[in-house]
């Protein structure tokens, strides 16, 4: 079983404040802390228990900078056997088209019968790579897949759906899979392991090796904006009968009675 990860190292935005830069496309990231895509965490933890029960070679891949390679390191100290980085440095503006469009020429000599994404970057939120990725490569695929199984030569993917409903497909290899958030409990590498991974070698690839003709973004970011506020909730302070008092001019004043 021969198995590729895209990965993507993406700044940790939940807890912190985020300002648009200079050219109103991109955030200011001085002070911002980065990590693995988190649902790229759990592909790949799919992927190692995958290569665990079946056997094989792991590779991961990521578009990115040179410091996506710490993102990469950390990834083969958990168990993947193989690194690949695409040097983003080399490439214009990337869109979810694009990009799936230079991964697709990064791995499509790479030996693979599954390939494993997560469901959406938290950067971006476009949920488009994966799919694209497929469909540029000509293989099946599943999104937001909450379990997966082999059973005779076939792929079983259990997807997540509206309203708490789950589909079940059965794949023929090779094929793609996005993969959701609590599939599975994502492992933490050993510091032992982190240190073997940072001798290992990364295979990097570029511009030279990636042949940029007819690899186009379709889309242009024009501006990244914070949304204007609106209204917001209004506290009511007082004992209740001042409250009270208060909401009802209020009511009044909205003309609800």
């Amino acid at each position: 079983m021969d198995i590729i990860v895209c990965i993507k190292r993406v700044p940790q935005t939940a807890e912190a404040e985020v300002k648009i830069d200079s050219s109103k496309k991109d955030i200011i990231k001085d002070r911002l802390t980065f990590d693995m895509n988190e649902a790229d965490t759990y592909a790949l933890e799919e992927a190692i228990l995958f290569k665990e029960k079946f056997g094989g070679t792991l590779t991961v891949v990521s578009l990115g900078r040179v410091e996506a390679e710490d993102t990469l390191r950390i990834a083969l100290a958990k168990g993947a056997d193989h690194a690949i980085r695409i040097k983003a440095e080399d490439f214009e503006e990337l869109d979810g088209y694009k990009t799936a469009t230079i991964m697709k020429e990064a791995i499509k000599d790479v030996k693979h019968d599954i390939i494993f994404t997560g469901c959406m970057a938290t950067d971006d939120v476009y949920s488009q790579v994966g799919v694209i990725l497929a469909e540029l490569l000509g293989i099946p695929h599943a999104t937001l897949v909450t379990k997966i199984d082999m059973e005779n030569d076939k792929l079983h993917a259990y997807r997540e759906l509206e309203g708490g409903l789950l589909e079940h497909l059965e794949i023929t290899l090779p094929a793609l899979c996005t993969i959701q958030t609590g599939i599975n409990e994502p492992r933490y590498a050993s510091l032992l392991a982190i240190r073997r991974a940072a001798k290992k070698e990364l295979k990097i690839l570029g511009s030279a090796e990636i042949v940029a003709e007819n690899i186009i973004s379709h889309s242009v970011l024009d501006e990244l904006y914070v949304p204007p506020v609106g209204k917001r909730a209004e506290m009511l302070t007082g004992s209740m009968d001042e409250i009270t008092t208060k909401l009802g001019g209020i009511v009044k004043e909205k003309g609800l009675l």
